[in-house]
């Protein structure tokens, strides 16, 4: 694609790649014979929905205005689950979910009642104390986490109106992760898997990433079903839906020098555009250059907050970088729409989608006035 004619700073996602991710789920689905459902945590650009309906109907929601943009945009209402609930909220997540999952005993005791009075499955999130995920920022299975119910803590027999359990330790992981997640649930929560009707598996299933195993996945799934056929197995990837499905189109504004570093000082931020090549810290690549400092040109990425640590990495160029240059991250529609701020009050990208027809479709640029109306 050429980039150039692409409004910079902008997210530009990429039908044709998107819908090739979304064969290969509902492919997954189809075999496995497990319902997977689309997490808003990760992708959430709602002006690609009408192409998401055609493969997967379902979607999750970790909030009230993500299960509100399940019900008004994906048509379906949400698998909800939050940390916490409240009273404000309860309601309406309530009117916009088809189940929903609770984080303690205590979130159940205080509103399952008003889920169970509206036919709303009931489910409970719980800890099997198993993860493989290394950062811990990501791990939701630590010591001391406050997310799930650890198996010890439930009764022997689940709370009335409970249907399914939640289990979600994964990050961008691979098939045998999920075996290994699978063998201790089952070690873990045996006595539970008969007293209820659904299971979800959470996300962190990267199906769509190149060398992933499918066909481990799929075997995992339907040896688990063939155990536990009166189960019903959801998953909820974020990332394997979106991944590698557009890039996010930069500017070159100036090339500053400071004993010896050329950073290049371009308009989108990785503190507030790209927050997890900070936090993870996330990789992604550059449209013709290469990772390292062993090229003829070399240049840091610098982001345009005033956080002193709002760059990234060393890029090593071809030819040097001038004014006006393209920067072009691969990988940048998960995990970066629905994480991005706006701090310093930055100039938010632009979001674009290329149509498998060649056109592209400006579905948003930003301004003023959306920085403005966040504060007051």
């Amino acid at each position: 694609m050429d980039y150039t004619n692409v409004p910079s700073p902008c997210y530009v996602m990429d039908e044709q790649l998107l819908r090739a991710n979304l064969r290969l789920i509902r492919e997954v689905a189809d075999r496995s014979g497990a319902e997977i459902i689309m997490a808003f945590k990760a992708f959430a650009l709602w002006k690609a929905f009408p192409i998401v309906r055609e493969y997967i109907p379902c979607t999750t929601a970790s909030s009230l205005s993500e299960a509100r943009l399940a019900f008004e945009e994906m048509g379906s209402k949400a698998h909800t689950y939050a940390p916490v609930y409240t009273p404000e909220e309860i309601d309406e997540i309530l009117d916009c979910s088809s189940h929903i999952t609770f984080n303690s005993l205590s979130q159940y005791e205080r509103f399952a009642h008003k889920a169970l009075a509206q036919k709303v499955q009931v489910g409970l999130r719980v800890n099997p104390e198993f993860s493989v995920v290394e950062t811990d920022l990501y791990n939701p299975c630590v010591p001391g986490s406050r997310l799930g119910i650890l198996c010890q803590d439930l009764p022997q027999q689940l709370p009335e109106g409970v249907s399914g359990l939640h289990i979600h330790c994964l990050c961008e992981s691979s098939a045998a992760d999920t075996e290994q997640l699978i063998q201790a649930v089952e070690t873990k929560f045996a006595r539970y898997l008969t007293q209820i009707s659904w299971i979800n598996f959470g996300g962190g299933h990267l199906m769509t990433r190149a060398g992933y195993d499918v066909q481990r996945l799929v075997r995992a799934i339907q040896a688990f079903k063939s155990r536990h056929p009166h189960l019903q197995v959801i998953l909820e990837p974020g990332s394997a839906f979106a991944w590698r499905t557009g890039v996010l189109v930069a500017t070159v504004e100036d090339v500053v020098e400071n004993q010896g570093i050329r950073t290049a000082m371009l308009n989108v931020s990785f503190a507030c555009h790209m927050p997890d090549c900070l936090e993870m810290p996330y990789q992604p690549a550059i449209v013709g250059a290469r990772e390292g400092a062993d090229g003829p040109y070399v240049y840091r990425m610098g982001g345009n907050s005033c956080l002193s640590g709002d760059y990234y990495g060393d890029w090593s160029f071809q030819q040097p970088l001038q004014v006006g240059d393209r920067i072009v991250f691969e990988d940048m529609i998960h995990y970066t729409m629905v994480k991005t701020t706006l701090f310093n009050g930055v100039t938010h990208p632009s979001i674009a989608i290329a149509h498998a027809d060649g056109s592209l479709e400006i579905c948003r640029k930003f301004g003023y006035e959306d920085y403005k109306m966040r504060l007051s």
